[in-house]
């Protein structure tokens, strides 16, 4: 049996020079994804405030930029397509709630895709039983990376 393969199609789409590497970014899709074992194709745009908050109100009815967007693909019956979906991460909100937060900037940017996976797969945290299982896999998933709890302030 072959290996599942992760293809991130990563887009830059800010002037930021604190970004993690295309390779950062694709060791953490594989990690939240893998374990699936099956192939998966998305994309992580990063984007800018202004970016970040119009998608946000667009499709959530927020006014505001935030970390991570999810938007997952969805297959039509019958069609066989690894398509996932698309991660929209805003560096400027990212780099704040690290500091804020008191996070390693890495070890944020680690958990955003993580996070923003396990939301393409399906995964909630609206109630608190989504949410315990949500945060559950984060935790596990940060710890084989080497980060500590990403719902624990404290510094990677």
């Amino acid at each position: 049996m072959t290996q599942a393969q992760i293809t991130l199609d990563v887009q830059i789409a800010c002037d930021n020079p604190q970004l993690p590497s295309v390779e950062q970014l694709q060791l953490w899709a594989e990690t939240a994804l893998l374990p699936y074992g099956k192939n998966f194709e998305l994309t992580a745009r990063i984007v800018e405030v202004a970016e970040s908050q119009q998608l946000n109100h667009q499709y959530r009815g927020k006014d505001k930029p935030t970390n991570v967007l999810s938007f997952p693909f969805e297959v039509p019956e019958g069609v066989e397509l690894d398509l996932l979906g698309d991660l929209i991460i805003c560096a400027n909100v990212v780099e704040n709630e690290a500091i804020e937060q008191n996070k390693a900037l890495n070890a944020h940017w680690a958990h955003m895709i993580i996070h923003g996976c396990l939301h393409l797969l399906g995964y909630d945290h609206i109630s608190e039983e989504e949410a315990v299982e949500m945060e559950t896999i984060e935790i596990k998933l940060m710890a084989s990376l080497g980060f500590s709890n990403p719902y624990i302030d404290c510094t990677d």
